[in-house]
């Protein structure tokens, strides 16, 4: 499996913006941390799964955790296209995108018809039972 490491010149647009003084434990290297983030990103694997040469796994998916609740990665981004090192754009392939035949009122949707004798006021054919709470026992 290839591995995914930022350019120098990628790590030269985002080091400046990192969090600095973080208090804890010994920090482990934030760009190897940032390249696992970017890997199991592009890969699509489990953060579990993220090889071992990015750093314990738990320590990639926290940075990346703790750093999303903080907007960190929309600052940085926003820094980024500020630079010209990105440009802000989105696409999405719809390939990518599963949606249900039903989703937006196709055959089988979740609009209800009424029945014409529902609808004529015709009585019901069957009878509630008894313990039912919708009917008041006489």
């Amino acid at each position: 499996m290839a591995l995914f490491w930022l350019s120098d010149e990628a790590w030269s647009a985002i080091e400046p913006h990192l969090p600095k003084n973080q208090p804890g434990a010994r920090r482990v290297d934030d760009r190897r941390v940032i390249s696992g983030i970017l890997h199991v990103l592009k890969v699509g694997c489990r953060w579990c799964d993220c090889p071992a040469e990015y750093g314990p796994s738990t320590t990639v998916y926290n940075r990346f955790n703790r750093w999303s609740h903080r907007g960190f990665w929309l600052k940085l981004l926003d820094a980024l296209v500020d630079a010209g090192a990105v440009t802000r754009s989105t696409a999405i392939d719809s390939t990518y995108v599963k949606a249900q035949r039903a989703a937006f009122g196709a055959k089988g949707g979740v609009r209800r018809r009424r029945s014409a004798a529902h609808a004529a006021g015709v009585p019901p054919r069957s009878m509630r039972s008894p313990t039912s709470s919708a009917v008041p026992m006489r």
